[in-house]
């Protein structure tokens, strides 16, 4: 895979003080830090980062030491995490590690280009915007990943509790006769900030 000598996941100052710090309050000098990929999905990806004990290691795990600390991953993980980084983010809120993980880039993070891509936009543009026009809505398109077609509703889709029937029975029969050779669609509108224009009383 990659040089063992060097690090395959890159640490802050501030993320490596904290695990030095964490190894020091347990009074063990030979704990190891497990980071795990805990949910690849690109639309909520999560990491679990624990202090293990020499003895929790598997004979399948990748180690490396760049840190003063052993880093564990076992193979999965370990190609999903080649290249990324680790914070220590501290807030009024939260505070935590943060990974930095250009393997798994959000939703809508990469440009849309390709013929797939094209043809889904052509046929939102020709076949489902004209429709929930109508409702005050549009329904953009983020993101074709795997065959998978993210989107995003907006005006009056956006916080309408009959947006999942919209999306189920309208968009994505629409879609999938268009462009036969897409697999699924996902809603990644963040439904919880709509106004629902159409249904709320007026003011």
């Amino acid at each position: 895979m990659s040089d063992p000598s060097k690090p395959m996941v890159e640490f802050t100052n501030l993320a490596k003080d904290k695990v030095l710090h964490f190894m020091q309050m347990q009074g063990n000098e030979s704990l190891a830090v497990r980071i795990q990929v805990a949910s690849p999905s690109p639309l909520d990806p999560r990491y679990d980062i624990t202090i293990i004990e020499p003895d929790e290691k598997c004979p399948e795990d990748l180690v490396f030491d760049g840190y003063g600390f052993d880093v564990v991953m076992e193979p999965e993980s370990a190609k999903l995490l080649e290249g990324a980084r680790v914070d220590w983010i501290e807030t009024l809120t939260e505070s935590g590690f943060k990974v930095e993980n250009p393997n798994l880039a959000p939703i809508g993070s990469k440009p849309l280009e390709g013929p797939l891509a094209d043809r889904v936009r052509q046929a939102i543009d020709q076949f489902v915007n004209p429709g929930v026009a109508q409702h005050g809505g549009h329904v953009t398109l983020v993101e074709v990943r795997d065959k998978i077609v993210y989107l995003q509703m907006g005006g009056g889709c956006q916080g309408c509790g009959m947006a999942s029937v919209t999306l189920s029975q309208g968009i994505e029969r629409i879609l999938q006769e268009q462009v036969p050779e897409i697999e699924g669609i996902e809603d990644v509108t963040n439904h919880g900030d709509g106004q629902n224009p159409y249904i709320s009383a007026s003011k």
